[in-house]
């Protein structure tokens, strides 16, 4: 008579756990469902929010390169009016020379100073060229920046909109989820966070569903499903190493 109370404790243990981590896979797979409502907008939001700051990280780097290419053509502007001054000041000294080598010194450095207009006429072709290339992109940009902040702010709106929603109701299953997690020992609660976590759709523990696993769908034999609807020991699925329960177990008194 001992020996079959000891049983029989041992064998409601046994049902209580698989009730608790059946329970634990109901709440856990609430969350589950809450979290892809949301679906991939969280991601989404995210990289256009990459997008919109690579934008205006280029944006402004190029407004600064043009700043810049602006300043260089002031620059060489200001410097050909003073080679031009210089020109007009050496050939007023070529009609006071008194030798060839004097007028020979004084017109290489008319030389060099038109040549010097020319390498600034050069190089500000260049900076225009260049700036209009940047304004080109600048105004692409500018535009791109505009749609996608846009798209940005209606992802955002889509997801707080969700966010808001949901977010008490899986507060307060994930609460829920943390409180009976606790209430299950170490051994069984690490077994069904690492089966959950290898299995694409979450699920670790999983009912009878017409003769066959609830999560991998094969076939279970007629003997061990008798053993399952005893609750007296913990059966897994031999196919996908999930743990079986009878689908009445949370429901029987």
């Amino acid at each position: 008579m001992a020996k079959a109370t000891i049983k029989e404790k041992v064998d409601t243990s046994v049902e209580e756990k698989l009730k608790a981590l059946y329970e634990l896979q109901l709440i856990d797979s609430k969350i589950d469902r809450l979290r892809i409502i949301r679906g991939e907008l969280p991601l989404e939001v995210q990289d256009l929010e990459d997008v919109v700051a690579g934008l205006e990280t280029r944006f402004g780097s190029f407004s600064e390169e043009v700043k810049e290419m602006e300043q260089q053509i002031t620059d060489k502007t200001n410097a050909i009016k003073d080679h031009k001054a210089n020109i007009k000041k050496y050939e007023a000294q070529l009609g006071k020379v008194k030798n060839n080598r004097e007028y020979d010194a004084i017109t290489k450095e008319v030389e060099f100073q038109n040549l010097e207009i020319q390498l600034c006429e050069k190089r500000i072709k260049e900076f225009k060229a260049q700036i209009s290339a940047k304004e080109e992109f600048l105004n692409k940009a500018e535009d791109d920046l505009k749609d996608k902040k846009k798209d940005l702010k209606v992802k955002r709106s889509e997801l707080d909109e969700i966010i808001e929603e949901t977010q008490k109701e899986e507060e307060d299953l994930v609460k829920d989820s943390e409180k009976r997690s606790k209430a299950i020992e170490a051994r069984l609660i690490n077994a069904y966070k690492r089966i959950r976590s290898n299995s694409r759709n979450g699920l670790a523990v999983v009912p009878i569903e017409r003769d066959a696993c609830g999560g991998c769908f094969n076939k279970i034999p007629p003997q061990r499903q008798l053993d399952i609807k005893t609750h007296k020991k913990i059966i897994v699925c031999e196919h996908c190493g999930r743990v079986l329960v009878d689908p009445n177990i949370i429901t029987e008194e």
